[in-house]
């Protein structure tokens, strides 16, 4: 199994858009198609107040009282992840997500809690994208996705 981190293929929704020229196709990156960084700040942001109020995150996090780093690396981990600039490894090196989430006990529980709060943030973040009714279907599919295989690759304890 690959690190989630680290795509096969460039996170790239096929035939996102495409030019007049049939011998040529544009393809835009999801980041590019969601608005940019603001769209992944948001979605954080969604994100992390879920968490604030999930006593089952909140294990995650010694600085309960302050989530405001660990936002910023999320953020920029998902702009970068989804075609974005490279903040992210520029700041942090190769994101090794099994390494880095190593020493936190993860089981099916968290895995759950984590799922949910990244995707009912999702779902109030994706309307705001601007994106029409099938490029919006096809994004939605493959961050569901992207989330719900990046979290279950994450769990490393029966129990947590």
């Amino acid at each position: 199994m690959h690190d989630p981190a680290t795509p096969n293929d460039p996170a790239t929704p096929s035939g996102a858009a495409s030019s007049n020229d049939a011998d040529e196709q544009h393809r835009v990156t999801v980041y590019e198609a969601v608005g940019g960084q603001r769209f992944f700040d948001r979605l954080v942001d969604r994100f992390y107040a879920r968490v604030a109020e999930d006593e089952v995150l909140l294990r995650w996090y010694p600085e309960r009282d302050d989530l405001a780093p660990a936002r910023q690396r999320l953020a920029l981990f998902l702009g970068q992840y989804w075609g974005g600039p490279t903040t992210y490894s520029e700041q942090r090196g190769h994101p090794r997500l099994r390494m880095r989430h190593a020493p936190f006990g993860i089981g099916e529980l968290e895995r759950d809690h984590w799922v949910t709060a990244m995707l009912d943030a999702l779902d109030e973040s994706l309307p705001e994208a601007p994106l029409d009714d099938e490029l919006r279907a096809i994004v939605d599919e493959r961050m569901r996705e992207y989330f719900t295989l990046s979290a279950a690759h994450l769990v490393n304890s029966p129990e947590g």
